[in-house]
């Protein structure tokens, strides 16, 4: 008997310091002291902002939610819930600040800086993108364009709705971006079919970017590829078609200057080794 109680009683110890710990983390502190209480809106919005001039976000969100808190219809409330998801964006926190961002329009669709949250929204995608290629040195071609065409849409969302707002310069230059961006995705995976000798897969990704990216930097090698596949595949007519085409829009594209021989079947090798 007493060998189990020797065995259970530390057992039981640590459960209890768990459970101490995880009341501790919900409910916080009893001894921690508010030091906001008694202020009023206005002195709370003050503080977030000196917070966010200091960068010190996490404070400044923790300002910002307790005024919303207390003074949810004041005429704080709405400008903390944008300063919030700013405060997300700034320290990195891309699922957060979007979060916060969409919260924002449904609550205040009508609200005159709403613009600003569909900015933010699309801004957080944008970087999201951008840290994880500073941080891994993986090209934006390698990557899974979730994060982008979410980044687009809510950039494609502003322009359309609010074509006088003072972001819409910024999120079309950005949309530019992400277009080219995501057509050089599919053109690598494109590529990656080709190796693979799976052309009519690598053709149907050829032809995505001609469909839906038509004005992006990637239709000249989208039409390589498609010819070379064409040609893989001994379908004369439609190659010829797109060879056509190519040397129309692209007339000093080597496959039709006389730089490529007709017979050659490494088009896409010679293409890509062209990058």
């Amino acid at each position: 008997m007493k060998y189990i109680v020797n065995r259970i009683l530390p057992l039981l110890c640590v459960g209890l310091l768990a459970l101490f710990i995880s009341g501790c983390a919900i409910f916080g502190d009893p001894n921690e002291i508010d030091d906001t209480k008694g202020w009023q809106a206005d002195r709370i919005y003050q503080e977030g902002e000196q917070k966010m001039l200091d960068k010190d976000y996490d404070k400044a969100i923790l300002y910002f939610q307790k005024l919303e808190s207390r003074f949810p219809h004041g005429k704080y409330a709405a400008q903390a819930q944008l300063e919030i998801a700013y405060a997300q964006y700034k320290k990195q926190d891309p699922i957060s600040c979007v979060a916060s961002a969409e919260r924002f329009i449904k609550l205040h669709p009508n609200h005159p800086n709403v613009d600003y949250a569909y900015y933010l929204k699309g801004l957080a995608s944008f970087n999201e993108r951008g840290f994880i290629e500073k941080y891994t040195g993986q090209e934006i071609s390698d990557r899974d364009p979730k994060t982008l065409k979410l980044s687009f849409a809510a950039f494609k969302e502003l322009t359309e709705r609010y074509p006088k707002s003072r972001y819409y310069k910024d999120a079309t230059q950005r949309m530019v971006y992400l277009v080219n961006a995501l057509s050089q995705y599919e053109l690598h995976v494109a590529r990656y079919y080709m190796k693979r000798q799976a052309y009519v897969a690598a053709l149907n990704r050829a032809k995505y970017v001609l469909e839906y990216y038509p004005n992006s930097v990637s239709v000249e090698e989208a039409l390589v590829i498609s010819i070379s596949a064409y040609d893989y595949m001994d379908l004369q007519d439609l190659k010829e078609d797109t060879l056509r085409i190519l040397k129309t829009n692209y007339p000093q594209n080597p496959m039709v200057n006389g730089k490529v021989s007709e017979d050659e079947k490494i088009w896409w090798k010679f293409w890509e080794s062209l990058y």
